[in-house]
């Protein structure tokens, strides 16, 4: 995991790669996003894989999931 990831612009949006990776610090990216909401939550096990409930008012919608630690 000593590989830095930055995020790829897909071409969805009007974003550079420079635009969304704004600064590292302590093999961290900081990432400027804009949004509706935001719930901060913890991954808990489901089976094989985790996963995070979200209000169902949430469904059919975008969302953007970034780990924090």
């Amino acid at each position: 995991m000593s590989e830095e990831k930055i995020p790829k612009n897909t071409g969805d949006d009007d974003h550079t790669e420079k635009d969304l990776a704004v600064e590292t610090t302590n093999n961290k990216v900081k990432f400027e996003i804009y949004g509706e909401e935001m719930i901060e939550k913890r991954v808990k096990s489901s089976g094989n894989s985790g996963g995070v409930y979200l209000p169902p008012n949430w469904v059919g919608h975008k969302v953007k999931i970034i780990r924090t630690d």
